[in-house]
């Protein structure tokens, strides 16, 4: 009878699994960083483009107000020396007035703004405008304080500019001037972005 010697098996001590294990564990933990990292980074992409939708809705309500200025300067010109609630037009500019909402008493924009429509983005644009005048009346008035800028400037620039020209028979500044409007946008998008652009009118 032919004997095989058996030679004893070491104990195996597992090593390799351990190993495995910590690896696994550190892959795993890597995957989990990069799927927050790319869920991050699809936000924030998400937000800026949400922000620029809305700032660019806002043009709807600058024209819009643009609108109404000119339509009322040609029906009664004289209208836009009183306020007009209803059309949130205001005769002064209002120093007080918070209209991003940055102290305890904001400014109504549900019910003291005009609602100009709602895109097809979502974005909800509404309007106020803002005589640049401390108070209501005439522009001509002592009281007005109206902002005004040069409506014509005779032999001068094309808007009416007299820099870098020297006069002795006339005034150096022209007699005409126009009063400024201020127009402030607020746009209400999805994922409440929220966006305020002010643009200034003559």
């Amino acid at each position: 009878m032919n004997r095989i010697a058996r030679v004893p098996r070491k104990a195996q001590r597992g090593v390799i699994l351990f190993v495995a294990l910590i690896v696994l564990v550190a892959m795993t933990l890597t995957g989990i960083a990069l799927i927050r990292s790319v869920d991050t980074n699809v936000l924030v992409a998400g937000n800026l483009a949400f922000r620029q939708g809305a700032t660019a809705a806002a043009d709807w309500g600058i024209e819009s107000a643009r609108v109404y200025l000119k339509t009322t300067v040609v029906a009664n010109k004289a209208a836009l020396d009183n306020d007009n609630p209803a059309a949130a037009y205001y005769s002064t500019w209002q120093s007080g007035l918070d209209l991003v909402g940055t102290t305890t008493t904001p400014f109504n924009w549900s019910g003291a703004s005009q609602l100009v429509g709602t895109d097809s983005a979502g974005n909800e644009v509404r309007y106020v405008l803002h005589r640049m005048c401390e108070a209501s009346g005439a522009t001509t008035a002592a009281g007005a304080n109206c902002v005004k800028a040069s409506g014509s400037g005779g032999t001068t620039g094309a808007d009416g500019s007299t820099k870098a020209t020297v006069s002795y028979s006339t005034l150096a500044l022209p007699s005409s001037t126009v009063v400024y409007y201020r127009v402030t946008v607020r746009v209400l998008g999805p994922r409440n972005t929220l966006s305020f652009v002010q643009a200034m009118l003559k």
